[in-house]
């Protein structure tokens, strides 16, 4: 301060020493004397610079609007300064720590301005956050830039918030000029870095002329209340918890109760231009770039709303902890199955169980089963169903299962024997070969396997497969029985007697029956015939050949 009183002196004394000098050196005198008493004592954000020509901002009720044109000698400086501002706007990290510049201090010549800036990352915190400047945009058409808001392809932000920023501005400034001048500052990367605090963006923007204007945008913040609504509403879902991690900010969590939008008339601009417009051109590039900024990041919103994310999220980390414990507090434990040891040891009288159902009288039909490409054979299934069904109308009536005992072999001989029809038809030669190559046999040994079984059931196949040595007795007398039928003399072998010509033959079953069997003579493939019987001659009369006997 006391530095720039001694240049205002000295400046004063050049000028009276000069007495009667040019009016021109004078006024370059004035003009350099106001400049820097303007850089020594700041204005307020809200007074009129002076120097600010009618090129930059439109001319206010009461002022003059008629141009004033430089003087020739100061032309360089300014386009010495516009270089300047160039080069540390290209720079939108510069601290506001670098040493000011005062006229006739700058190393780039001797009127060059201060390069003003927002950026001091130093002296962020929780509830202070600096951004770097955005770079320009690409080139839009003029049409598309002097109507904002006017088509989907025009909107400036990229997300719903973003637009309803946007939205807030266009919907409350007085003058649509103002703000297509300022959204192409905006696209034309005019706005230097920006800084948010609570209810606050601070950021400087490059106008037309040198010197930037220092441009601050308002907002209400929230409080205690409307935070406690937002933080319920937060914590009520998940989705909005993670949501906002993700850098999203979700509808329902914005339509909740609480302002967190600004509406048309939320948004308080102050610039330190001369323009009294609202917005002015410059307070509406800075509107536009936050938008970008609330694009990126929705915690700049809440910030400007009055609190810093890590509060944020310590707040909803807290809340949700809470009800969690709380839920499960009211939760009633589950009750563990079983049954209590008090229970089990008390003596007590079981009440009687309830009469079996009667049983039916015979196992019922099974439904139809439709035959479908490339699917099992319906016969074979209705053939498996109604096998199951009897099985279980026995097994409820006797309390056993007949075919339990069974092997695979005698249950795959059952099955084959069950099936209703005679002669190998195509189905039936398909089922045999099934069976018999589950059961590790050939067809033929099933088909004759078969035969036995209809012959004689489990017992009859037994005999066909297993011939024994039967105890005297029974088989003896067989012989003398079969000569007294003027039959010949049969020849033993273990339980078999077969006829001397080689085409017939007895077998004794381990159940005292007798059983038939047929060859071809000399062949020996006996094959099992008629029905079993105590007489092994009324076995043999069975066959209807009693003149081949």
């Amino acid at each position: 301060m006391r530095q720039a009183r001694v240049d205002a002196e000295r400046a004063a004394g050049a000028r009276r020493a000069g007495g009667g000098g040019p009016r021109r050196a004078a006024g370059v005198q004035a003009r350099d004397l106001k400049g820097l008493l303007a850089d020594a004592f700041p204005m307020p954000a809200s007074a009129s610079v002076p120097g600010e020509g009618p090129d930059d901002n439109p001319p206010v009720r009461g002022q003059s609007s008629k141009p004033r044109t430089p003087t020739s000698s100061k032309a360089p400086q300014a386009a010495t300064s516009a270089e300047h501002f160039a080069a540390a706007e290209r720079r939108p990290g510069t601290p506001s720590s670098t040493p000011s510049l005062f006229p006739g201090e700058s190393p780039t010549g001797p009127t060059a301005p201060r390069a003003h800036s927002m950026a001091a990352p130093g002296r962020d915190s929780e509830l202070r956050r600096t951004f770097p400047a955005f770079p320009a945009r690409a080139f839009r058409s003029p049409a598309s830039s002097a109507s904002p808001g006017s088509a989907a392809d025009a909107r400036f932000a990229e997300t719903w918030w973003g637009n309803a920023w946007v939205t807030a501005l266009e919907e409350g400034a007085l003058d649509a000029k103002r703000l297509a001048r300022g959204r192409s500052y905006a696209e034309q990367g005019h706005v230097d870095a920006i800084t948010v605090t609570p209810g606050l963006v601070l950021a400087y923007v490059q106008g037309s002329r040198p010197r930037p204007y220092r441009v601050q945008v308002r907002l209400r913040t929230l409080d205690d209340a409307d935070w406690a609504r937002f933080l319920d509403a937060a914590a009520e879902r998940p989705g909005h918890i993670a949501a906002l991690l993700d850098k999203e900010l979700p509808q329902g969590l914005a339509d909740c109760g609480v302002p967190l939008l600004p509406g048309p008339r939320d948004l308080d601009p102050h610039c330190s231009c001369p323009d009294r417009g609202h917005p002015c051109k410059h307070a509406a590039a800075l509107c536009y770039q936050t938008a970008r900024l609330l694009d990126a990041d929705p915690f700049v919103l809440l910030l400007l709303r009055g609190r810093g994310e890590r509060e944020l999220l310590d707040a909803l980390s807290r809340l949700s902890a809470t009800r969690a414990a709380r839920a499960a507090q009211e939760q009633e434990p589950a009750p563990l199955p079983g049954v209590r040891a008090t229970e089990a040891v008390l003596p007590r009288r079981l009440p009687p169980l309830p009469a079996p159902l009667p049983v039916p009288p015979h196992p019922e039909q099974p439904p139809v089963y439709p035959a479908a490409p490339g699917g099992p054979d319906p016969f074979a299934l209705d053939q498996l169903a109604t096998d199951a069904a009897a099985r279980a109308h026995a097994l409820l009536s006797t309390g056993r299962d007949p075919v339990a005992e069974l092997t695979l072999w005698q249950d795959a001989v059952r099955l084959a024997a069950a099936r209703p029809g005679s002669g190998l038809t195509a189905s039936t030669r398909a089922l045999y070969a099934s069976l018999a190559s589950a059961a590790g046999r050939t067809p033929a040994e099933l088909a004759r396997a078969v035969a036995a079984w209809r012959q004689g059931g489990l017992e009859g196949l037994a005999v066909l497969e297993e011939p024994w040595d039967p105890p005297a007795g029974r088989f003896d007398r067989a012989r003398p029985l079969l000569l007294a039928a003027d039959l010949p003399a049969f020849r033993p072998w273990r339980n078999h007697l077969t006829h001397p010509r080689g085409h017939v033959q007895l077998r004794l079953g381990r159940d005292g029956l007798w059983y038939a069997y047929e060859s071809e003579p000399g062949h020996d493939d006996w094959w099992p015939r008629g029905t079993p019987d105590l007489d092994p001659v009324g076995a043999l009369t069975g066959l209807g050949t009693p003149n081949g006997l």
